[in-house]
């Protein structure tokens, strides 16, 4: 066992999880990183319609006891929320992670019910915003994540939060093995969240193409763009992300910004991002936008998700211990 405030928090073995990833994560996945002692994690709207939400989260409840999360969207654009938000907590969620807006709702709702809430956050303004609302902890997603990133280093990012939170640290961002696990404890993260590695697990459903480029790519491959959501997000360097640019036309830019009109453009903005990444995930495409961190150059073989959480244990213990 590897013991921080984060698996004294939810009882588990390693502080360890598999993040909720768009149209990548699924009952398999969520149930056998949650059985190796990890937290497996899924976004609620990655089941549509809502009736499929519920009946996956009945099939995980039914296949494990372990603690499980879902990640909650909190902004206007998700008219789902308030529903989703029930339905797991009904179904026993041990965890949710909320991004893309204010999470007050759910850490209210899940504190009744026992749950915990980490917050996605980019920054220490938000960071010490949901930390006053009384999240429980923060993801702090730095650059080289997959999807949405922020602009900071982990390496600044997570020491520079702890300084100033009073509550655990979760880092994101570039973490695929044991050496990278173990620089983000010792950087004082009280645990880690993995998304692109999973994604080239046996569990992922995802198109057999999108699993072949994260084998293929280096950190070089790697770009940022806001045409998908109109917030920075990492994709790779697909021909197709190429011939299309990474930023936003200026008009667009221009409306997104403005006071009067980003309230309706912002919405259509992150509708046209889904459904292109949705297309991408699941059926071979000449459009073909594919999330991913950094990370893909530790990455070069597809393993079960089981396999994956033991050997990032195993190496960290290495690592540790032949450390000067």
């Amino acid at each position: 066992m590897i013991q921080t405030d984060f698996t004294k928090l939810l009882n588990l073995e390693y502080p360890i999880i598999g993040a909720p990833m768009f149209l990548v994560s699924n009952e398999d996945m969520v149930v056998e990183i949650s059985e190796s002692g990890a937290i497996g994690a899924f976004p609620a709207l990655n089941y549509r319609p809502i009736e499929n939400y519920k009946k996956a989260l009945q099939t995980i409840r039914s296949r494990t006891k372990k603690p499980i999360c879902v990640n909650i969207i909190v902004n206007k654009s998700n008219t789902r929320q308030n529903d989703d938000l029930k339905m797991a907590l009904d179904a026993g969620v041990n965890l949710f992670i909320t991004s893309l807006g204010n999470p007050k709702t759910v850490i209210e709702e899940a504190h009744k019910n026992g749950a915990k809430v980490f917050c996605d956050v980019t920054n220490l303004d938000h960071a010490l915003k949901v930390e006053d609302l009384g999240a429980d902890g923060v993801i702090a997603v730095g650059a080289g994540a997959g999807g949405h990133a922020g602009p900071i280093s982990p390496v600044v990012l997570i020491p520079w939060l702890k300084t100033k939170l009073k509550i655990p640290v979760i880092a994101a961002g570039g973490v695929t093995n044991g050496a990278t696990f173990a620089a983000m404890l010792a950087l004082g993260a009280s645990g880690v969240s993995i998304g692109t590695r999973f994604i080239t697990s046996k569990e992922a459903k995802v198109e057999s193409g999108y699993k072949q480029a994260i084998l293929n790519s280096t950190p070089e491959d790697i770009v940022l763009t806001t045409k998908l959501s109109g917030t920075p997000a990492n994709v790779i360097a697909t021909e197709f992300i190429k011939k299309q640019g990474t930023d936003l036309p200026w008009i667009v830019e221009k409306l997104k910004n403005h006071k009067l009109t980003k309230k309706y453009v912002t919405p259509l903005i992150h509708l046209s991002g889904m459904k292109a990444l949705e297309k991408a995930a699941n059926t071979p495409t000449w459009k073909t936008v594919w999330g991913a961190g950094q990370g893909v150059g530790l990455i070069n073989e597809i393993k079960s998700c089981r396999e994956i959480v033991n050997e990032i244990v195993e190496d960290y213990q290495k690592i540790k211990k032949n450390l000067p």
